[in-house]
């Protein structure tokens, strides 16, 4: 009964979606076409749905149905399901009217910020009616299964014995995991038109599809140039030169990046701080008590003074920060599957010979991290690979900052011992709700602090583990990275406020490799790769989509997005594309954080990041490159270049 209720609603859903979007519809073969594809994918949603009920009708005692209770229990469900079924349908007719596909990211999104979406949907619909339509819906509905004599036949047919129940049951969950396997949202064929396409998905299953990938297709719903456009603008804003890497292709980001002067192989520990906002320092404001530490080594460090984080996620920090890439819409590459064997920072260090790490306090399968750095050739240490008394203090995000940098400064006494420099990842937990941290420690108390308590103690720990590494041979040869993933909070009235993605970026060298000071450009955190690059005066094939900040002139910008929304900001300037294919563009008051609309001029560069990134990614286009392969782009490079002088 379920699975005919499942796939007559979503029959009349997919009449009405057709009938509303009538006008950019093809009416040809391929209209049938997606019918009769719709009716394959809502079977195989019906089936999945109803393995829940399938379990419990066959675990159920023989004689449940035969108590009165039992049989209002069951017409209660039929109508719960019925109202689910009308409040699913209404809900895609809503998200059709807005976004003219079937659910998508976007859907997943709006479960991730719930309040915000509850809050827009209770200013934009008339809920009350609407809830009130559907229950009546709903007993509009039951009323007719009453009438058939279904579940009164159902009642008086008798009990079944477990045997046999378990049979019906057995058939119908193979059925199910065979529509789970066997029907996949890539194996639906193109359409000529894609509202045909649209039409020819199931909802329910196009939502869990877009959660399972965590991808919102860019060509889809974004602005897009003639790629060959795209990409010839992103290289020329690049500074990428023919000359300088021979061969490369014109639909990719490959360049040849040469530095002056001797090479530099220091080791490096990159210390990621969550949620580490640049007003929580004292060097940006003034006003704030938090970082004392942080302000003594900001005195011996290089100082980036206008860095602006990429996204408002950790994942997204960590994206930007090793893959020197634009935030592609939808969820951060280090959640999407065919992530592996990435061009990063990692894989530069390692075609120079260094050991390469990500070190964090928490358990690594959150967010996907662990397979991201594992499977991008990184070493992983976590909370499950240190033994228990290596613990001192945990919350549920993971072991406290203490335990975690005294587990660093172990891995690098082990990289010493093995003789090769090495580079570490490492990211803390403490600044993240609950709060809380070892007592004693600094003078603001554990948890009731909140945020202003974490932040001290992160920098207390940072502190001490400076002051630790001192002691250790390998202290002078190491360049210390001090970085935030993202700011605490993003929160404005505007959906970017870009002065809430502003961060701290510090580089001490205690070896006096890398001279003290500060760098005014504005630059996104695409640009810290290649600008540590720069400082150690590497000179490398790349296909990072930062360059040397220190070098950048008049060419300063800033990546940042937030899901949805993706942004160019440049001096003064904001350009957003947004779905569906959607741009606007603004001047922005860095005083008074006033975004005031202006004529678009930035649009066609916003695009060309953003759609090429989406593009080298889908086709495995931004992958590593082998010690062989950068050798050999050296040498094609330096030949090039010598002619070019000849």
């Amino acid at each position: 009964m379920f699975v005919l209720l499942f796939l007559t609603g979503s029959l009349l859903t997919r009449i009405a979606l057709l009938l509303k979007a009538a006008s950019v519809v093809s009416f040809n073969a391929s209209l049938v076409a997606a019918f009769g594809w719709g009716l394959v994918y809502d079977l195989a949603a019906a089936l999945l749905w109803a393995a829940p009920l399938v379990v419990l009708l066959t675990l159920l005692p023989a004689r449940f149905f035969e108590k009165r209770w039992g049989q209002w229990l069951a017409g209660a469900g039929v109508l719960a399901a019925l109202f689910s079924l009308l409040f699913g349908a209404v809900a895609e007719w809503l998200f059709w009217d807005e976004f003219g596909v079937r659910f998508n990211f976007i859907a997943v999104d709006y479960l991730v910020y719930t309040k915000e979406v509850l809050d827009n949907i209770r200013e934009s619909y008339p809920m009350p009616l609407i809830f009130g339509a559907l229950f009546v819906g709903a007993l509009g509905g039951f009323g007719l299964v009453q009438k058939t004599g279904l579940l009164a036949r159902w009642f008086a047919a008798g009990p079944e014995p477990l045997l046999r129940r378990a049979r019906g049951g057995a058939v119908w969950l193979v059925a199910a995991l065979i529509a789970g396997f066997a029907v996949d949202a890539d194996r639906l064929p193109g359409f000529a038109n894609n509202y045909n396409r649209e039409l020819a998905k199931n909802g329910v299953w196009s939502l869990f599809a877009a959660f399972w990938d965590n991808e919102l297709d860019y060509d889809q719903f974004y602005l897009t140039l003639p790629v060959n456009e795209a990409f010839a603008r992103v290289r020329a804003e690049l500074g990428a030169k023919p000359a300088a890497t021979p061969g490369a292709e014109p639909l990719d980001t490959l360049r040849f990046v040469h530095n002056d002067g001797a090479e530099m192989r220091p080791n490096v520990i990159q210390i990621t701080v969550e949620s580490l906002s640049a007003d929580f320092l004292s060097i940006f404001n003034r006003a704030s008590k938090l970082s004392p530490n942080l302000e003594e080594i900001a005195r011996k460090s290089l100082v980036f003074d206008n860095l602006y984080a990429t996204g408002t996620r950790t994942d997204r920090g960590m994206e930007a920060l090793t893959l020197a890439l634009p935030p592609t819409p939808g969820r951060s590459l280090v959640k999407r599957p065919r992530n592996e064997n990435l061009f990063t920072l990692g894989s530069v260090f390692r075609s120079r010979g260094y050991d390469t790490a990500f070190i964090y306090g928490g358990y690594g399968y959150f967010d996907n991290m662990n397979y991201f750095f594992g499977h991008n050739g990184y070493r992983v240490v976590d909370r499950n690979s240190v033994a228990a008394k290596d613990i001192t203090f945990a919350n549920a995000w993971g072991a406290c900052d203490e335990d975690l940098l005294r587990w660093t400064l172990r891995e690098a006494d082990g990289a010493e011992a093995a003789g090769k420099p090495f580079h570490f990842f490492v990211m803390t937990t403490s600044n993240h709700r609950p709060f809380t941290y070892p007592d004693g420690k600094i003078d603001l108390p554990s948890k009731i602090a909140g945020r202003s308590g974490a932040v001290k103690y992160t920098d207390f720990a940072i502190g001490q583990f400076l002051r630790e590494a001192e002691s250790k041979p390998w202290f002078r040869n190491t360049i210390f990275v001090i970085v935030a993933d993202h700011c605490a909070s993003v929160a404005g009235k505007t959906a970017l406020p870009v002065q809430n993605y502003h961060i701290p970026l510090l580089i001490y060298a205690p070896g006096g490799q890398i001279a003290p000071g500060h760098v005014k450009e504005l630059m996104s955190q695409v640009d810290y790769a290649p600008t540590l690059l720069g400082l150690l005066n590497w000179s490398y094939a790349s296909r990072f989509y930062g360059w040397d900040v220190r070098k950048s002139g008049e060419r300063g910008r800033a990546l940042i997005g937030n899901y949805q929304k993706i942004a160019l900001y440049k001096p003064d300037r904001l350009s957003v594309l947004m779905p569906v294919r959607k741009s606007e563009e603004f001047s922005f008051d860095p005083s008074t954080f006033a975004l005031t609309p202006q004529t678009e001029t930035l649009t066609k560069d916003t695009i060309a990041y953003y759609q090429t990134a989406s593009y080298l990614f889908k086709n495995g286009l931004y992958r590593e490159l082998s010690a062989e392969e950068q050798a050999r782009l050296a040498k094609q490079s330096e030949k090039t270049m010598a002619g070019t002088v000849r």
